[in-house]
């Protein structure tokens, strides 16, 4: 992809296309040293198995969650038209990012921009699937296999958590945070990227 298409593309998402036609954004991720702490603390956190369900001890806050299902099922239509495979997207993907402390209108925007929700997405550089994550991490907290990233809640865990542990490397600086994801970090193109495309996933409001 070349530099005058990629800023094309972005420019798009910043402008608030809702269907970016742009290729795969992402796949600059760098495979940095990780020291024997940080290396288990991943590791466990993408082996730790839990179905995506959500369990609520207020009668507000599942109101609330379904609220928003349904209003990212309807968002979510014009990319993934078979109803069953969306809301299991979108339940792993609420169960994932909360898992991480993340927003998931967050993680649905990097989403957008990273590989406009195709599952079997393939960067230049390699990045696997829906967050692009790079084949790397799975030896470094995984199991080797590059070709589990495809599947879904595979991906979505990996990229959570990824960009969790950048999060707390960056001191909760998210512009940062957004660059290192990308390899872009201190530029602002991508970050920008994302936070626009966040902004089409915002919650409703409530009822």
């Amino acid at each position: 992809m070349t530099g005058v298409s990629r800023r094309a593309g972005l420019a798009a998402i910043a402008a608030g296309a809702w269907w970016p036609a742009a290729p795969v954004q992402a796949g600059a991720q760098a495979e940095e040293p990780l020291i024997d702490s940080v290396r288990t603390a991943l590791s466990a956190a993408i082996a730790s198995a839990a179905p995506p369900k959500p369990s609520f001890t207020e009668i507000e806050d599942r109101l609330a969650y379904l609220r928003w299902l349904g209003a990212m099922s309807e968002r979510l239509k014009r990319r993934k038209s078979e109803a069953r495979t969306r809301i299991e997207f979108l339940e792993t993907l609420w169960y994932e990012s909360k898992r991480a402390g993340l927003e998931p209108a967050l993680v649905l925007g990097l989403i957008q921009v990273e590989s406009g929700f195709r599952k079997y997405a393939i960067s230049s550089a390699g990045a696997r699937g829906y967050m692009q994550v790079m084949p790397f991490w799975t030896k470094l907290i995984g199991d080797g296999d590059p070709a589990r990233l495809f599947h879904m809640q595979t991906n979505l865990r990996f990229g959570c958590v990824i960009l969790r542990h950048y999060l707390d490397i960056e001191r909760g600086d998210l512009f940062l945070t957004l660059g290192r994801y990308n390899g872009s970090r201190g530029r602002p193109e991508y970050p920008n990227a994302v936070f626009a495309t966040r902004k089409l996933w915002e919650p409703p409001p409530p009822a």
